[in-house]
Parts: structure tokens; C-alpha cells; sequence
């Protein structure tokens, strides 16, 4: 007969694995994927580092998890932007710039957790999902850019090409900043007015006066 975990046992497992996440996504923001070893984990969920194994396979898949778990996050406090933008009666030019705002104002935040999400050399399977990230920030774009265009605020452009330049663009601009610790006050600002411009909004667009 296979063995059954009892609720109380699954309870504990689960209760485990969040904690092992969340030490790994602190280290993650302190010294990068390099201080994301299994043992050091393990030492910083206060577990032995073979209890790490009966959650995930390997660092490789603690990695991808670890990835998957903090960009959701960020995805999720986009996405929010985004919402508040609209329920404030934001066309499709302000959300672009909630996007870009909120997206730079979080890494610029953490700039040792945006710096490994971005461009931090990983192993290949975090490679592999920072594509998928990318994506994700794409969508967000491309979702606003076809709005504009379609009410006619913003010139007709392939949305989804556009949107990947725009996240390509803005995290290359990040980097910099994110090394140097710069004030997002200086960061912010211009990197909204770059993004109303590469989409060839007009410069006296709310948004941007408000930024």
C-alpha cells in the first residue's frame, strides 16, 4: 500500500518549501544567484541543506523557481499599476507610463535583486526564463500600445515589436543605474519621456507632465 502524507505532514512539507523560497529569494537580493547556493540556502531557512532536496532537484531548479517566484511578483506590482492607472482615467499613454515608472522604480529599489533578474551571468536555465520575463513586461506593453493605436493616440506600429524594444531598451538603461545606486528621481523621469517618445506620443500627453 503507498504511503499517504497526513494533511499535518503535507502542512509541514509545504510550510518548508515556502521557507527555503523565501531564504533563497533573500539571498537572492543580498549577493545575487552566486549567494544562492543549496547549503547557503539551506543555512538560511535554519534547515540541513539534504532537506532542500526533498523540495527541488538540484540549485538548477531551486533557480528556476526562485526566478519564477520573484518575477511573478513583479509582473503582479506592474500589472497593479497598470489598473490604478486606468481606474484613475488614464488612457493608453499613462499606462505605458505606470509600466515603465513602476517597473524602474522597483528595480532601482533593489538594485542587487533587479541586477540578477536582468543581467546577472546564471546558469542557462535561468537564461531560458528571463525570455519568458521579458515576455511577460512585452505583454504588458503591447496590450497599451494596441489600445492607443486603436483609438488613434499613437501611430500604427507592429505593438509586440515595439514592446520588446521598449523592455529591451529599458533594461539596458537600468543597468547602469542599478551598478552606480543613482537617485530614481534622475532615472524615473527620463526613461518615461523616452518611452512616450520612442512610441511618438505628444510630449504634453498627462502622463508625462505628471512624471
Amino acid at each position: 500500500m503507498a504511503y499517504r502524507r497526513t494533511p499535518a505532514v503535507q502542512a509541514r512539507l509545504d510550510a518548508q518549501r515556502e521557507a527555503v523560497l523565501q531564504a533563497a529569494v533573500e539571498l537572492l537580493a543580498e549577493h545575487g544567484y552566486g549567494g544562492c547556493s543549496v547549503a547557503a540556502v539551506a543555512r538560511r531557512a535554519k534547515i540541513a541543506t539534504g532537506s532542500v532536496y526533498q523540495h527541488f532537484g538540484g540549485k538548477a531548479e531551486l533557480s528556476v523557481v526562485l526566478f519564477r517566484t520573484v518575477v511573478e511578483r513583479e509582473v503582479a506590482a506592474v500589472g497593479e499599476a497598470v489598473a490604478d492607472a486606468a481606474d484613475r482615467g488614464e488612457g493608453p499613454h499613462g499606462r505605458v507610463a505606470a509600466v515603465v515608472r513602476t517597473f524602474a522604480a522597483r528595480a532601482l529599489k533593489a538594485p542587487r535583486l533587479a541586477y540578477a533578474l536582468l543581467v546577472e551571468p546564471a546558469d542557462p536555465v535561468v537564461d531560458a526564463e528571463r525570455l519568458v520575463f521579458r515576455r511577460a513586461f512585452r505583454d504588458l506593453f503591447a496590450e497599451q500600445i494596441r489600445a492607443a493605436i486603436a483609438t488613434g493616440q499613437l501611430p500604427h506600429q507592429d505593438a509586440e515589436l515595439t514592446a520588446a524594444a521598449l523592455v529591451g531598451a529599458v533594461g539596458e538603461a537600468l543597468v547602469g543605474p542599478l551598478a552606480a545606486g543613482s537617485d530614481p528621481d534622475d532615472v524615473i523621469p527620463a526613461l518615461v519621456s523616452f518611452a512616450q517618445r520612442a512610441l511618438g506620443a505628444e510630449q504634453g500627453d498627462k502622463a508625462t507632465r505628471s512624471s
